[in-house]
């Protein structure tokens, strides 16, 4: 039988602040979800699901420490120092 685990992953406190930040220059307010890993126990197996920061109906998936951040599913990046120039073309 197959045991799923699940931990949770807090958003670095770095990476929150950068986020609330961008989106305070942007006038816009981030909704932030916490990632998390799921795996099998006794395997090898992980699925790591991203930070989900939500702004003006816009998901934005975040690894910490990762300069890439992909729009609306895993098809379309963009560079992190280009976030708020994204959230201001999408107002």
């Amino acid at each position: 039988m197959l045991t799923i685990e699940t931990k949770e992953l807090e958003i670095s406190i770095e990476l929150k602040r950068k986020v609330e930040m961008i989106c305070k220059f942007a006038c816009a307010k981030p909704t932030i979800t916490n990632g998390n890993i799921k795996s099998i126990k006794g395997t090898n197996i992980a699925y790591v699901k991203p930070h989900i920061i939500k702004v003006n109906n816009i998901e934005y998936l975040m690894f910490d420490e990762c300069d890439d951040i992909f729009v609306n599913g895993y098809n379309e990046k963009i560079k992190f120092k280009d976030f708020e120039n994204h959230i201001k073309s999408h107002f």
